[in-house]
């Protein structure tokens, strides 16, 4: 690297899905923050999916966009290119340093390779994957803490569970918290929120909302139990509303099967990106009674969005949430008592409401892309 100028980095943004979930969400907020550094701070290439090439492309008006072969579509093959085509790729764009945000790097690679690496969840709660997913992604992260120049990771707890379960070297891992893009996650006006009820068919019921993908780690099904009980007596009761993919959750449907006729039960898949504001800050509460997270996006959005929000404190989620969201457990009799005492107490609703949007604020895609680039800065001295 010559002195006074920033490496080039490649960024390998080929792993971003069409429907945007988690790790579209960070690379697309980092990219962001990264072009708004400049390039003074950061000499950038991104490698895209063809779809993707465009978008990134009036994202990042200073970097070079390259779109990836056509075929790389398809993961099997964006893996098999991982190896061979991403390391020539390097080569040609004259990247000093790579960056991987989703587990896995090329094992060979004529510069350092930064990886990012979301969660140690596969280790720690291996029961809610399936055989193929937890064998797959456990060898990527061994791979990646081995083969890496540097770790990024979003959260202080997925450090410190790889350091203890795979005795990673602490001294390589680097924390970048995760941002919320404040124009799309929001406080929403009275009318997002009335567009959104009219969208669902919610007429005047209050309702409890969940968004995510439907992974066993999520805990829907005994939400799902958990809500069920709490508002069961209710003459009025709130609906419950599950967006989000379709995952592959068995016990999901086994579960609303056990809801009793007389409450509501809504599960509209995806929703439209402008709907999330008025979603989640229309709900009553948001509810994540994960089984750990890597980060804990969603409930930094629901937060950003005036949701009072509750969950459970496994691994980052405290991180997040600090004091500004109510917990509970993963077990459907403690999620019933907790999510009625926060139904029947509107000022604790209105508190955790205002201190969760305060509290959103403190995380932002700046802070992380400036994690990042030191990160990278570090790795070519």
């Amino acid at each position: 690297m010559t002195p006074g100028r920033p490496p080039r980095v490649l960024v390998d943004a080929t792993s971003v899905p069409a429907d945007r979930g988690g790790v579209g969400r960070y690379v697309d907020g980092l990219l962001g923050a990264l072009g708004q550094l400049g390039p003074d701070r950061v000499d950038l290439a991104v490698v895209a999916q063809r779809s993707d090439a465009e978008r990134y492309r009036r994202m990042l008006p200073d970097a070079e966009v390259l779109p990836g072969p056509a075929a790389i579509a398809h993961r099997p093959a964006r893996l098999a290119w991982e190896q061979t085509g991403l390391p020539l790729l390097v080569q040609q764009v004259g990247a000093e340093v790579l960056h991987s945000p989703f587990y896995t790097c090329p094992l060979r690679s004529s510069v350092p390779v930064t990886v990012t690496v979301h969660d140690a969840t596969f280790f720690t709660e291996p029961e809610h994957y399936d055989n193929t997913k937890r064998t797959f992604f456990r060898s990527a992260i061994k791979t990646s803490l081995r083969r890496a120049a540097r770790v990024i990771v979003p959260s202080k707890a997925t450090r410190d569970e790889l350091i203890r379960l795979l005795d990673a070297d602490p001294t390589k891992i680097d924390v970048a918290y995760h941002g919320v893009e404040q124009a799309a996650f929001h406080m929403p006006t009275e009318e997002e929120k009335a567009r959104v009820r009219a969208r669902l068919g919610l007429g005047d019921s209050g309702y409890v909302a969940f968004l995510g993908a439907k992974e066993p780690r999520k805990n829907v099904p005994n939400l799902i139990r958990g809500w069920a009980r709490a508002v069961a007596d209710w003459p009025h009761p709130p609906a419950l509303v599950i967006a989000g993919g379709q995952g592959h959750d068995d016990d999901i449907d086994r579960a609303v099967a056990e809801v009793p006729s007389h409450l509501r039960l809504l599960r509209p898949g995806y929703l439209r990106y402008a709907d999330l504001p008025g979603f989640l800050g229309g709900a009553l509460v948001a509810c994540y009674p994960s089984f750990g997270e890597g980060f804990g996006l969603p409930i930094l959005e629901a937060m950003a969005c005036g949701a009072p929000v509750l969950t459970t404190p496994r691994l980052s989620l405290p991180e997040v949430g600090g004091d500004a969201v109510a917990y509970t457990t993963e077990a459907p009799e403690r999620i019933a008592v907790d999510l009625a005492d926060l139904l029947h107490d509107e000022q604790r609703r209105q508190a955790l409401a205002k201190a969760g949007f305060d509290r959103a604020k403190e995380f932002t895609w700046a802070s992380s892309a400036e994690v990042h680039v030191a990160t990278w800065n570090r790795v070519v001295v």
